[in-house]
């Protein structure tokens, strides 16, 4: 049988579509537990600190891998209540006009990652006995921003 000549290119609709959400890494630490819990009822809030990075890395022709990476510890009375790692990531295809795929990869994706990496940090804090921890909204457009900034502040030099 002969191939068709007559094949059809059928363009593929712009736009972005997440394919699928996935923990890529979890760890949580509670150093000194149960012994800090004592801590917990009799002092204030406890030192949180939280560091946030995006990486993105391409899978296939418009596929790509975007991770959201939230690191954070939490001191109370000079100990160390708890030390927390999660990588959330999603792989999506991503049809635009080039100039926009990389806005798209580090502030809107992340922006659509954000409510489920704020929903795991807090249940397993919550599941490890520790009071849920609400992390703020984050601006991903201005940590894009920044990033742009800082690379344009290295290739001057």
């Amino acid at each position: 049988m002969a191939e068709n000549e007559n094949k059809i290119d059928v363009e593929q609709p712009e736009g972005v579509m997440i394919h699928s959400q996935y923990i890529k890494d979890l760890s949580l630490e509670l150093p000194l537990a149960p012994e800090v819990f004592a801590e917990l009822g009799q002092s204030k809030n406890p030192n949180v600190n939280i560091d946030i990075s995006i990486k993105t890395r391409t899978l296939d022709k418009d596929v790509y891998e975007v991770a959201l990476t939230a690191k954070m510890d939490a001191d109370i009375n000079a100990k160390k209540l708890f030390i927390l790692e999660l990588t959330y990531a999603c792989a999506a295809t991503v049809r635009i006009p080039e100039e926009h795929v990389e806005p798209v990869l580090y502030i809107e994706l992340p922006r659509m990652l954000f409510p489920f990496v704020r929903s795991i940090i807090a249940n397993n804090l919550s599941s490890a006995g520790l009071p849920p921890l609400l992390i703020s909204p984050i601006d991903f457009a201005a940590l894009y921003s920044a990033r742009k900034a800082k690379e344009e502040k290295k290739e001057e030099k």
